[in-house]
């Protein structure tokens, strides 16, 4: 029986519930009050700190290893937040193995590097489970800036202008915030509900009002923004999802994996998500692993992560690779898209030519993750490089009172904590704009 003579199937509810809660569990345990201490002092405390020096948020990661070494992980939270306030969810999903560990002295010398990600997690959970606030607005500066975008750049920027005194208006396209957090990272990452207590603690600050239902373009425009607000900064992150061009296909079973991530999030039941028995993600970065890893954990029999280029060019870390693997992912290298095989209107395999010659995987789903795009008609004239908004080391755009930041910009990696990083120091240059 061939890819075109196969029956589909596609179906939720493959295993039982207590399957469900095993495979979506959290993929690190915390670390109990023992367990942080003891890791805390494996940390050399180096006066260079090259870990510091790797994260793009600039965190003091020795001073805060060390308050946790000193039984004071609220002082360590403060000094995570103080550069880093999505530090919570970038413990769990920051790459820190390609960052702040794998320049760790104890993994250069021993392959074996203090467990940063974890502590971070350890200290900034004790603050949030305590509700402990460790900022106040300042007195009213009578400015108002608009922040387009609920994601980790918009709200990091909202929360340092709040901070500063000013009021800000929050205009969010979905109906809930916390961007890519929220919808496009693996459930295992971060369960529990864990984005939205991350929102709901960024936002106690007060001074911010959150906007849903807001899309630029559509909603609301950038022209009247600029008009009615003081400044602008926009962190609306990536809408467009690239295609497999002459390769992809209309047809049932074809899947964009970001929104397949962002459905498995929403669901108030993941046994009522559906996935096929044999599943082709189309990817190398750490989306393809998280809808893989997701589409095993739902009971697909097979799941195969196909890769145009070589083990050494995938974008998801070694580390990442490895989860998939451990789960029952099959990944294969060199396997270039040419045909999505449909029988009768439903997806039923995949065409790749390898090494010159040509490959069938039959499948059931075609997930497709290799990436996403900007919507440059959301925001009207604005300069833009390389498909994206074109902004300088300050974060400014080409149009006056605007900024931007995250993933809507060509200035970074694609990561959360560096769009943190951006949404931070945006929010800086516009608070010394705005003071002049």
């Amino acid at each position: 029986m061939n890819a075109h003579q196969r029956s589909r199937d596609v179906r939720a509810g493959r295993l039982d519930a207590d399957a469900y809660k095993d495979l979506f569990s959290d993929l690190h345990p915390p670390l109990d009050d023992h367990e942080a201490h003891v890791e805390a002092d494996r940390c050399y405390f180096c006066y260079d700190a090259p870990c510091m020096t790797a994260c793009p948020t600039s965190i003091d990661i020795p001073m805060f290893i060390r308050e946790i070494s000193t039984g004071n992980p609220l002082g360590a939270a403060k000094t995570i937040f103080d550069q880093n306030i999505f530090g919570g969810m970038c413990a769990r999903v920051c790459p820190t193995e390609t960052l702040c560990e794998e320049v760790c002295v104890r993994e250069t010398a021993e392959g074996k590097p203090v467990k940063i990600g974890q502590l971070q997690r350890y200290a900034t959970d004790t603050a949030m489970a305590e509700d402990k606030q460790f900022y106040t607005r300042a007195a009213s500066t009578g400015k108002k800036v608009a922040v387009v975008g609920a994601g980790p750049a918009g709200l990091a920027c909202a929360h340092r202008l709040a901070m500063k005194g000013h009021d800000v208006d929050v205009y969010e396209a979905r109906p809930k915030a916390g961007g890519l957090n929220e919808y496009g990272i693996a459930s295992y990452k971060a369960p529990g509900g864990f984005a939205q207590k991350e929102v709901d603690y960024i936002t106690a600050i007060g001074g911010i009002d959150m906007h849903y239902g807001k899309a630029l373009g559509a909603d609301i425009t950038l022209s009247k923004l600029a008009e009615d607000y003081d400044a602008v900064f926009l962190g609306m992150g990536l809408a467009g999802v690239n295609a497999l061009g002459d390769a992809d296909a209309d047809a049932e079973g074809s899947l964009d994996a970001v929104g397949w991530i962002g459905d498995l999030r929403q669901a108030s039941d993941i046994s009522t998500i559906a996935v096929g028995a044999r599943v082709v993600v189309i990817g190398g970065g750490m989306t393809a692993v998280d809808a893989a890893v997701q589409a095993k954990g739902l009971g697909a029999d097979e799941v195969t992560i196909a890769y145009r280029g070589p083990k050494e060019r995938m974008k998801a870390s070694e580390y990442e690779q490895e989860i998939a693997k451990v789960r029952g992912v099959s990944i294969r290298y060199h396997m270039n898209p040419k045909r999505m095989i449909v029988t009768d209107g439903a997806v039923t395999g995949m065409e790749f030519e390898r090494d010159g010659s040509t490959v069938v995987v039959e499948c059931d789903q075609v997930m497709k993750a290799i990436g996403q795009s900007f919507a440059p008609d959301s925001a009207g004239n604005i300069a833009l490089d390389g498909g994206r908004i074109a902004v300088d080391e300050e974060g400014k755009t080409s149009m006056a009172k605007v900024w931007a930041g995250g993933d809507c910009v060509n200035a970074g990696d694609d990561l959360t904590v560096t769009a943190v990083s951006q949404g931070r120091d945006a929010a800086e240059s516009i608070h010394r704009a705005l003071s002049a």
